[in-house]
């Protein structure tokens, strides 16, 4: 009798972040292990990735991290995953590259990456674990169904139906989904993002009926800005080129290394004698599309640094026509904007894609039922979504007539413990925090380095130096004030000559006490000033106070 248990370390209540994990008795399985952007109050914060404590404290009893997709949501942390622990990582070979290229620039000598196809049947410890085709903006997009003894754990990934894909790495394996649902299934996790969206989500997922007329209507420039992992439209537009005799211009050196891999797997060739080498290109080219791509908000960076004419290699002109297809995440909605507002500045003509007519490629109500019907799981678990997005999606099971003591909705951190083919009433916790990640290094979870941001930003900083005899703690050098974002000294002489003051009283009463300690002086000095400052200027700064210690001859 298996004992089953399913949670997220990221990826509910949120957009992002996607980590969930299958316990199937001691042998832990994880789905996924993603990133999300931060807000704009989040200083500095490259990416906020999910809390891997849980993980590390039972290494031993993973099995394997499977990564369905080579998109940043469900990918970007495995690499810090694999940072802090050796584990085997399960993937297609397009996502394996990507993979593989990261860990080597991180550093990252120690790793495992097993490249398995889209529909595999792979035995790992002892366990059968299934994956299956499904149809993603990236080639090599795949579910995970993990066999247990009352029927499979099915992890859907990111998918649509589109029956018009001709391209196999592109393809939804329906017969093979059917095979499962036949065999049986226990659970389903099924994402959640469009489960608002009515009908489904093809053929509304294809950019080339908004931008073919701009192809038709100019033989000037066109400039598109495009995710470097989108392939599935970055194909589109390629194609479009190709149809009206318009030569490319690959922008990203990375995006060019990883359209040669994608050629080299087989899974499409840019047509020959269609690109234009960045050593043969300048400026004054007309009739060519420049494809302008990176990751999460690099790109909105870098086209407004082309905006800006800061670009060695590209500079917009009026007579071009810029194409953003490259819609906004959550968390990049500033730079965005920055990016927009840099364009028009330029008068070039502007076209944005419009999110209303041109889809996400995520699971729409039909597909999701569609999901649902061929699998016809016990449970339903939704996963991948706002807590709106959640709910929704289990309205949808409630609409094919499920009850709702079999729709499980979960926050991350809760676990639902399956045994014997049921649903135990009682829910576990794992408490998690998000785990701010600040260049190469991850943040305290508490938030107290961004609450210091944050303050600095707003109400700035105040430094006091004192300095004092090592042996007989008398003063014998400032105190020195220095303000930054509160107060204009020359206009507060009083507030600077009181700070001063009140540094000087601290350190020199508690020397007469004989209580002297470097660091209660100054944490006392922290407060007494803060209170200070606050009553005279109403602003509360972060005050640091510096009390340095040397040895003088008197």
């Amino acid at each position: 009798m298996d004992n089953i248990k399913i949670f997220a370390l990221g990826g509910l209540d949120e957009d992002g972040k996607n980590c969930y994990i299958v316990e199937v008795n001691d042998k832990i399985f994880v789905l996924e292990c993603g990133l999300k952007y931060p807000e704009g109050d989040q200083l500095g914060i490259e990416m906020i990735i999910p809390d891997f404590n849980y993980l590390i404290e039972n290494k031993e009893r993973i099995k394997g991290v499977f990564i369905s997709h080579a998109n940043e949501d469900v990918m970007a942390g495995v690499i810090k995953l694999a940072k802090v622990i050796n584990v085997p990582i399960y993937t297609a070979p397009l996502t394996a590259y990507i993979i593989e290229n990261r860990l080597k620039k991180e550093g990252i000598k120690k790793y495992g990456i097993h490249r398995i196809q889209r529909n595999s049947t792979l035995n790992i410890d002892g366990v059968t674990v299934k994956t299956f085709g499904v149809t993603q903006s990236i080639a090599d997009s795949f579910g995970v169904a993990i066999k247990t003894d009352k029927g499979y754990v099915v992890y859907s990934s990111e998918f649509i139906f589109d029956y018009d894909i001709k391209n196999e790495a592109f393809k939804c394996d329906i017969i093979n989904l059917t095979k499962i649902g036949q065999e049986g299934v226990l659970a389903l996790l099924s994402e959640s993002v469009a489960s608002t969206r009515s009908g489904h989500s093809a053929p509304n997922h294809k950019i080339t009926p908004l931008v073919e007329s701009y192809f038709e209507e100019t033989d000037n420039r066109i400039c598109i800005t495009m995710y470097n992992q989108n392939l599935y439209r970055l194909i589109e537009i390629i194609e479009l080129a190709n149809k009206y005799n318009r030569k490319i211009v690959f922008y990203d050196d990375e995006l060019k290394e990883f359209m040669n891999e994608v050629a080299k797997l087989g899974y499409y060739h840019v047509p020959v004698g269609l690109e234009i080498p960045k050593s043969q290109f300048n400026n004054d080219l007309e009739n060519v599309l420049v494809i302008i791509s990176g990751v999460g908000s690099n790109i909105f960076k870098r086209v407004l640094t082309i905006a800006t004419k800061e670009d060695p290699l590209i500079e917009f002109r009026p007579t071009d026509t810029i194409i953003i297809a490259s819609p906004s995440v959550p968390g990049t909605e500033r730079e965005a904007n920055r990016m927009e507002n840099g364009l028009y500045k330029e008068g070039a003509k502007v076209y944005a894609t419009d999110k209303k007519r041109m889809f996400s490629m995520h699971a729409a109500i039909e597909d999701l039922k569609m999901m649902i019907y061929l699998f016809k799981p016990k449970y339903y678990i939704p996963i991948k979504g706002e807590y709106r997005q959640l709910i929704s999606n289990a309205n949808i099971a409630l609409d094919m007539g499920y009850n709702a003591n079999k729709i499980i909705v979960l926050d991350n951190g809760q676990i639902a413990t399956i045994k014997d083919g049921e649903l135990q009433k009682d829910f576990g916790k794992i408490e998690l925090e998000d785990v701010l990640v600040d260049g190469n290094d991850s943040l305290d979870a508490s938030g107290m380095v961004l609450r210091d941001r944050e303050t600095l930003s707003t109400d700035g900083a105040i430094v006091v130096g004192v300095v004092i005899n090592h042996t007989t703690k008398k003063i014998i050098g400032g105190p020195d004030v220095q303000s930054r974002g509160v107060i204009y000294l020359k206009d507060a002489d009083h507030i600077v000559k009181t700070i001063g003051e009140m540094m000087e009283k601290i350190i020199e009463d508690s020397v007469k006490s004989g209580k002297y300690d470097n660091m209660n002086c100054r944490l006392e000095a922290r407060e007494t000033i803060g209170k200070y400052v606050l009553k005279e200027t109403g602003k509360k700064p972060m005050i640091l106070p510096a009390i340095v210690e040397i040895n003088s001859v008197e």
